[in-house]
């Protein structure tokens, strides 16, 4: 496995990736123009950095953007041989030629209201064998004897060598097929997601607390659990949906993120004991401020999450701006930036409030630009 140099293409968030390709797509679909005229697209990066879920969202965009319904079909290369990729051969009804039946995944709604994405993951992790059967896909979009419909996009994704992960150089035949794009970890990009994506408020305060806990990954490691923007998001689904105690759940968190991690995210928690009640704040209460910097992250994300559930509630909204304006103009500020996350176009329900307008006026000006 020789190396494969990432030097000379782009490097992105995934939020920015995210815009630029359905910006892009959804112009081709406006303008009726086959999406084939864009290359294929190829984001490399480390494992868990959120390639997968970056693919998931331009498919929201693209149907917020158009008003289609985009269907996204995920193929794991890795499990797949080329005779897979091409379908079964059986006789033809004279039984003087072979056929070939095509796959399933490839079995594509074509009708105008419809965008597909045919999702390559774990590309370089299949056996050269196997890419060398995706030349097809991802410049004559034709699988063997059959053929993607017009409205289908490839997307392809995959580790890089240097990431230690089970991959092979991509051969340069395929790579010259390719928009390369290698895909980069922002915590402020992955923060705006996990707002919207109703990531659990102790994830996203412990992590706005200690921002390098959100990659741990170490391709010299040999550790079977890390921090990666997917396990965190794992963590989260655990505290949301299984057991919100931190302490009961350690375990399970341990395993997912590692024992460092897991212990410094479970001492941290700690801090929630000293938070004012959030209810009371959204109701129009005036509880006293932590005056820890730990708790002040804790209380800022536990103020979001609230928010979230309850962001056509503009009058807890303004609430929760009039208690804000008690805080450190610091912590008030990431608060604001988080409320304008809470959902897309969030910022024109708030210009309508006024105490968010009055705090824009007092402390705006440290925002840069988000407003």
């Amino acid at each position: 496995m020789s190396e494969t140099a990432l030097t000379n293409i782009p490097t992105m968030p995934v939020g920015k990736l995210v815009d630029k390709l359905s910006h892009a797509y959804s112009r081709l679909i406006a303008q009726k123009l086959p999406v084939k005229t864009m290359p294929s697209v190829m984001l490399w990066g480390a494992p868990g950095v959120g390639k997968s879920q970056a693919v998931r969202q331009i498919a929201e965009e693209i149907g917020s953007n158009t008003g289609k319904t985009v269907h996204v079909t995920d193929v794991r290369l890795l499990l797949f041989s080329p005779i897979d990729l091409r379908g079964i051969p059986t006789a033809n009804a004279d039984k003087t030629l072979a056929v070939w039946l095509k796959p399933q995944i490839f079995q594509m709604d074509s009708s105008e209201k419809i965008v597909n994405i045919l999702f390559l993951d774990e590309i370089s992790a299949a056996p050269q064998s196997v890419q060398a059967a995706a030349y097809q896909i991802t410049l004559d979009r034709v699988v063997g004897e059959h053929k993607l419909p017009e409205n289908c996009i490839v997307i392809a994704a995959g580790n890089r060598t240097t990431d230690k992960s089970v991959a092979y150089k991509m051969p340069k035949a395929l790579a010259n097929r390719l928009l390369h794009i290698q895909v980069e970890v922002s915590f402020r990009a992955w923060k705006e997601w996990a707002i919207q994506g109703g990531v659990n408020g102790k994830v996203l305060g412990f992590l706005s607390f200690r921002q390098s806990y959100l990659m741990g990954f170490d391709p010299s490691s040999d550790d079977l659990a890390f921090a990666t923007p997917r396990s965190w998001e794992m963590v989260s689904n655990i505290l949301n949906f299984i057991d919100g105690d931190v302490e009961m759940a350690y375990p399970m968190i341990a395993g997912i993120v590692g024992t460092g991690a897991a212990l410094e995210f479970r001492t941290w928690t700690k801090v929630y004991q000293q938070l004012p009640d959030i209810e009371d704040i959204f109701n129009g209460g005036t509880p006293g401020l932590p005056q820890n910097t730990d708790a002040m992250y804790a209380l800022t994300a536990s103020m979001t999450a609230y928010a979230r559930e309850h962001r056509d509630d503009m009058k807890k909204i303004a609430n929760s701006i009039r208690y804000a304006g008690r805080m450190p103009p610091d912590f008030s500020t990431v608060l604001m930036r988080d409320y304008l996350y809470l959902e897309k176009n969030y910022k024109d329900k708030l210009m309508a409030v006024p105490e968010f307008t009055q705090w824009l006026r007092r402390s705006g000006g440290l925002m840069n630009g988000a407003v």
